[in-house]
């Protein structure tokens, strides 16, 4: 194929508060083997308030592929339709600015994933970096892919090629795609690549998972920003099963549910007469679960005492993030979240 005949590929980047990754994820996407004027990354920056508009800038100055643009929104939703919208592209594919590539011809495997599946949509494994340290964010990695870290129902971490449901996967999109389905909705703050994901099969285009476009990501260092993070996708999860229902599935709705079990039994306990067989039953069930994230943190950690409890806490943390704001979302009316989201 010519370079003139290659496909033009937009990357769509939406980033806020990246400064610490978003130069290498950037040069690493620059470094591409790929026809310099055959592919563009569009940073949509969400009003960043540390150095990441600075860092991004001084890469654009050098490298006419990059296009700064604001993302006044400050949600990954609009950030990613402004890459959308506004990109050239043949193909759009979607890149977040804590990620590493380690690829230089993912974008050339793109092209041909795409060639060869003629499917509208691709999927990719998105496995975290692992820290050699025994670190916080090392911990908090091994947990966020253990069976109960995250969903069962996701690709993210399969090698697998082949066709699949796009929902947990879908990161790469053929341009009319947006002709048939629309855009992104910008309603949603988390979860809305899963929710545009579901548009696309639910319209019957196709899907293809390939390996050979895998990006690793960084996890969340600290607990804090775990809980940040896992409570935002809590209220995604709520938002989209709230607009399909057809999404709801039992392991969404069971970190709400160990949430709501460990602050309501003692205020139910309140009403019965047997207050001492309603504490023994509670703090049983709080045991027993405290055992199974130990020994899966430990488990995970191959025997390290210390970085298996480490995992059991960040196991702990997303649950209980998680379950906050899939509550928090199901429970307060839509004009209160939304007067939340805007400020």
């Amino acid at each position: 194929m010519n370079k003139s005949e290659l496909p033009f590929i937009t990357i769509s980047m939406p980033v806020r508060n990246e400064g610490k990754y978003i130069a290498v994820t950037i040069m690493e996407l620059l470094k591409q083997d790929y026809p310099d004027d055959r592919f563009e990354i569009i940073v949509a920056d969400g009003m960043s308030d540390d150095n990441t508009k600075e860092i991004i800038m001084r890469i654009a100055s050098e490298n006419p592929q990059v296009i700064y643009t604001h993302n006044k929104k400050r949600l990954s939703s609009s950030g990613r339709n402004i890459g959308f919208k506004q990109g050239r592209g043949d193909l759009f594919l979607v890149v977040d600015g804590h990620c590493a590539i380690r690829n230089n011809n993912m974008l050339k495997n793109l092209v041909a994933c795409f060639e060869k599946s003629k499917a509208e949509c691709l999927g990719r494994p998105q496995p975290f970096l692992m820290p050699k340290e025994l670190t916080t964010q090392r911990a908090i990695a091994m947990a966020r892919k253990s069976k109960i870290g995250h969903s069962n129902n996701s690709y993210i971490h399969t090698q697998q090629e082949g066709y699949v449901s796009p929902i947990s996967v879908g990161c790469a999109y053929k341009k009319e795609v947006f002709e048939k389905i629309g855009y992104v909705d910008e309603s949603f703050d988390a979860c809305e690549d899963v929710e545009f994901n579901h548009r696309i099969e639910k319209a019957g285009l196709k899907a293809y998972l390939c390996p050979k476009i895998a990006i690793y990501y960084y996890a969340r260092d600290s607990y804090i920003s775990l809980f940040k993070q896992q409570a935002r996708y809590g209220r995604g999860r709520a938002r989209y099963i709230r607009k399909h229902p057809e999404g709801f599935t039992i392991e969404t709705v069971a970190p709400g549910v160990i949430v709501l079990y460990f602050t309501t039994i003692p205020f139910i306990s309140l009403y019965f007469s047997n207050h001492l067989m309603m504490i023994i039953a509670y703090a049983s069930f709080a045991i027993l679960y405290l055992i199974i994230l130990t020994t899966i943190g430990i488990a995970e950690a191959k025997n390290n005492l210390k970085l298996g409890m480490q995992i059991a806490l960040a196991l702990l943390v997303t649950h209980i993030a998680f379950g906050w704001g899939f509550l928090r979302t199901v429970f307060l009316p839509k004009t209160m979240l939304n007067q939340s989201k805007a400020r």
